[in-house]
């Protein structure tokens, strides 16, 4: 049966709810979330799909809550983590960061923008699509993905390595002040690691100074920044020392081991072994002897679990062409009248994982501008929270037509 899509049905649907929607959010921006510590906040989620007539809800080992309507045979997944970073200083916020105040048409709070309102907004949404009957021929999983602000798409390599879940696309949910992003740089995070020979810091001739060995390749890297790959939609490929670090058996000693950390961004077409590759030969041309190689999480989830994944997040696009964004477009034209912008994140997403390393196709839409996220004072316009409710409620029917 051909689903019959009213635009104006969806959109009044969703304002009906509009006090509910921002409940919601600020409920559970209220409850702190730290990577690894969201079980709260999960479980408060869980209840909200309860209550909103999902019709499947679970908890997967890492802590994830998947939430369904429909059991159509085309799957299509939402995606919003819930985990945010913390308050490093309280005093530069105007508000209680765990009050989610409502003031001027903003909703304010740690994870307002990064992302609980994308949350929230996708598990009323769920609701709409059941109570107007939007979800013929689909099955659409709402996922509050854990562990994201520690490491980027943890939560979906686990979810599709263990085939937990399988959609032929997910809509990621983070900030994009209601654009249709496409992509986002990859990133890596790599470790320089020099050695040299301890001795009394009275007679350092006796020893060879780690710290002195590894300073030529700080200005390697350095240069090495100047010279990686650019790409028209996605930017520029950049490499930036982001920690430096030494190993001494006292401070009246000569260090013995100095390392330093590279926050590295990749651009299309640049890969892990590419990326390890320049460092080495720029060393190598510096004459500097150095041990090269990607970190690993390995951090437990709230569930205990831990699932260790490689400090690589891959560089990924979506096809300007996709029929996915063609649905998209007709859905967002549909409820909010006017045609979206098309771009790309700054930032990382699970998109790294989901479409990164494991091929799913991802596009994401969400409230608010990610230029806030991680900010004093973090906030969100509440009509956007409501008009991507609306987006995503009109998005499966559409996407079904276009096949």
């Amino acid at each position: 049966m051909a689903i019959m899509t009213d635009p104006a049905r969806i959109r009044k649907a969703v304002e009906s709810r509009r006090d509910q929607i921002i409940g919601f959010l600020r409920d559970i921006i209220a409850i702190p979330s730290p990577s690894g510590k969201e079980q709260a906040v999960i479980e408060r989620i869980a209840q909200e799909m309860r209550t909103a007539g999902f019709d499947e809800v679970r908890f997967d080992a890492l802590g994830n809550v998947l939430g369904r309507v429909g059991d159509g045979p085309r799957v299509m997944a939402f995606d919003a983590h819930v985990d945010t970073v913390g308050i490093s200083d309280p005093g530069a916020w105007d508000c209680d960061p765990y009050r989610g105040k409502v003031e001027g048409g903003m909703v304010f709070g740690r994870g307002a923008v990064d992302q609980k309102a994308g949350m929230a907004a996708m598990v009323h949404a769920g609701a709409v699509m059941k109570e107007l009957g939007l979800l013929d021929g689909v099955q659409v999983w709402m996922v509050g993905s854990v562990m994201e602000e520690d490491c980027d798409g943890l939560c979906w390599h686990h979810i599709l390595q263990e085939k937990t879940l399988r959609p032929e696309l997910v809509i990621s949910t983070e900030p994009t002040s209601l654009r249709l992003n496409r992509g986002q740089r990859g990133r890596m995070e790599i470790r320089v690691r020099v050695k040299g020979k301890s001795c009394h810091g009275s007679m350092p001739h006796l020893g060879d100074n780690a710290i002195y060995k590894i300073a030529p390749a700080i200005t390697a890297i350095e240069q090495l920044n100047l010279q990686l790959a650019d790409d028209e939609f996605l930017g520029k490929g950049t490499c930036t020392i982001s920690w430096i670090g030494c190993r001494t058996p006292s401070l009246c000693a000569v260090p013995d081991e100095a390392e330093f950390h590279i926050d590295r961004r990749l651009t299309v077409g640049e890969t892990r072994e590419s990326a390890l590759g320049e460092v080495e030969a720029a060393l190598s041309a510096a004459g500097i002897e150095a041990e090269v190689f990607t970190l690993t999480y390995e951090e437990k989830a709230w569930t205990g679990l831990v699932y260790p994944m490689d400090k690589y997040y891959p560089t990924w696009v979506l096809p300007p062409d996709h029929s996915s964004l063609a649905a998209a477009r007709k859905a967002y034209y549909g409820v909010l009248g006017r045609e979206p912008e098309t771009s790309r994140w700054n930032f990382s997403t699970n998109g790294v994982s989901i479409m990164g390393l494991h091929g799913v196709p991802c596009f994401g839409l969400g409230p608010g501008p990610e230029e806030v996220a991680h900010t004093a004072n973090e906030h969100v316009p509440a009509d956007q929270v409501i008009e991507a409710c609306a987006v995503y409620a009109a998005f499966p029917p559409e996407w079904v037509k276009i096949g």
